[in-house]
């Protein structure tokens, strides 16, 4: 008889899963088997496969029956997200088994611990960005900015007691600048350890998987857990107009229209939309750019003659997206249009349809907001992608037949960049004094810098302390002060403030709030210059 997997889990966990579900997924039972043996896995399997609870459970679990820790060493499982929303829709998704496990708990007659959750990104309040460095809870959801602002602050001290790091959409972030700035600040964050935490990475398909592996661990042994898939698309690609030269040319025109409206295809894609919208309960529709998100919701709500749709983007005020996502999940809300903010793993619920308007920029990507629909374990994914003219139409017929056979593009994470170097540089030196040589072998424990060349370490060191090549730096100010007698490195006066108000490779950009008129002037979201 073949030994269940659920056997490794305390009673009450056992009992809560065995209760809510039928059986774990492949990609569960193979991430527990590493995550159990305290192993590094990298769990890789299509949106819907159960890859969150496949990396949290075990983690819960063990603070299910751990002993209590003085409150400095609570916090034991700390969550990274590349996206906002998705790690306020984690901590949402992380209730259910909580409460389900308090449930199981008090049936069993069993002890259970009170387990506390905290998120921290750039919406956070500031009061409760306080309260997490006086009282740290047992599970941290954060951003790779946020965890790199800590790191740079007294709070690090709270992070003194993990144990598990899970990373998750890791192929969002591996194969960018972005990704290399996290790879760091993961080392940094095993030097405040007494042992390196366990690293657990949950990415879609991707490939190669030994390039995300090594990124995730730094060259440290890595289980890779790929079951077979067998997630199933029905994709299409629908032309909106019979004759992308000559729009106007063929069926009937709208007398209301514009002699310019009549020669493009929005018109016609707007009413499909609307028609597709109609016939289903929750629909997606991914645009590419922000600008082009907010025309089509305008359009459709003009045309459908009330609100059917709302627009969801990083512009929009984090408190009308989560209106917005919950309005969709409850079935409040027939669409959103959104940009890639809706792309990674958040759990919209029942969506039955994803229409993605213009080719999406890569196979991965595809895939990615296709899974949005059907989002469970067995269910169909239904998307629908409209070009926007004939060029359009042959990348989108490209990219469906990749896409089908599960074509996506090679990842490759970059190799030493010197900027994300010289930034991590400011803020390891602006909490406490370093030595060359520590600097180098933290430095290189990343992925990203494994092969980074003493020579070049040292032309960023001395850059950083105002030995320019050339009279034209002159006018950069030192941000750190380099004894070559003694090999150590100190941070300069205002090098943690760089560090905080500098931090990050996301470009910064000029916004705008906008506000509703009116005594209470709600903020609805940001305009870009």
């Amino acid at each position: 008889m073949v030994e269940s997997p659920l056997t490794r889990f305390s009673a009450v966990t056992r009992a809560w899963f065995e209760a809510a579900f039928d059986a774990p997924t492949a990609a569960q039972v193979g991430a527990w088997d590493a995550i159990s043996a305290g192993r590094d896995a990298l769990v890789v399997a299509p949106t819907g496969s159960g890859k969150t609870l496949a990396a949290f459970l075990w983690a819960l679990d063990r603070l299910a029956v751990a002993a209590p820790v003085e409150a400095k060493q609570r916090l034991r499982v700390l969550y990274i997200s590349p996206l906002k929303a998705l790690a306020v829709d984690i901590e949402r998704n992380l209730r259910s088994p909580l409460a389900g496990m308090r449930a199981a708990a008090a049936r069993l007659d069993a002890p259970l611990p009170d387990i506390a959750i905290a998120v921290r990104t750039g919406d956070t309040p500031a009061e409760d960005r306080r309260r997490f460095a006086r009282t740290p809870p047992d599970i941290f959801i954060t951003t790779p900015e946020s965890l790199f602002l800590i790191l740079t602050s007294q709070a690090r001290e709270a992070l003194a007691g993990v144990e598990t790091v899970i990373v998750d959409e890791v192929h969002a972030v591996a194969g960018t600048k972005r990704g290399a700035h996290l790879a760091l600040s993961l080392e940094r964050l095993d030097r405040l350890l007494p042992k390196g935490a366990q690293r657990i990475g949950l990415s879609a398909t991707v490939r190669p998987l030994e390039e995300v592996a090594r990124f995730l661990s730094g060259g440290r042994p890595v289980t890779i857990v790929q079951p077979p898939s067998d997630k199933k698309l029905d994709l299409s690609v629908v032309v909106p107009v019979e004759d992308f030269t000559d729009p106007a040319g063929v069926g009937p025109v709208d007398p209301m229209l514009s002699p310019e409206e009549r020669h493009s295809v929005w018109p016609t894609i707007d009413q499909r939309l609307v028609d597709l919208i109609r016939a289903h309960r929750s629909t997606i529709v991914f645009a590419n750019s922000r600008r082009l998100a907010e025309r089509l919701c305008s359009r459709i709500n003009d045309l459908a003659g009330e609100q059917i749709a709302r627009a969801h983007h990083g512009s929009v005020s984090r408190e009308q997206r989560l209106l917005i996502e919950e309005d969709l999940k409850a079935g409040r809300l027939p669409a959103v249009v959104a940009t890639s903010s809706l792309e990674l793993g958040i759990d919209m619920g029942a969506v039955d349809l994803v229409i993605q308007v213009e080719a999406p920029t890569s196979v991965a990507q595809g895939l990615q907001r296709i899974g949005r629909a059907g989002h469970h374990v067995g269910e169909v994914s239904r998307g629908i992608i409209f070009p926007k003219f004939q060029g359009d139409l042959v990348e989108c017929a490209v990219v469906v037949e990749r896409m089908r056979a599960g074509q996506i593009e090679a990842l490759a994470y970059p190799r030493n960049p010197l900027d994300v170097l010289a930034q991590q540089i400011v803020s390891m030196v602006a909490m406490e004094d370093w030595a060359v040589d520590d600097v180098e072998a933290t430095v290189r424990q990343a992925a990203p810098f494994a092969e980074l060349p003493r020579s070049a370490l040292e032309s960023v060191l001395d850059m950083l302390s105002g030995r320019y090549p050339s009279d034209e730096f002159a006018e950069l100010r030192p941000r750190l002060n380099w004894d070559r007698a003694t090999g150590t490195l100190s941070g300069r006066g205002g090098a943690q403030r760089l560090a905080v108000t500098s931090g990050g490779t996301i470009p910064d950009r000029g916004l705008f709030g906008v506000f509703l008129a009116g005594e209470k002037g709600t903020r609805v979201g940001e305009l870009d210059e």
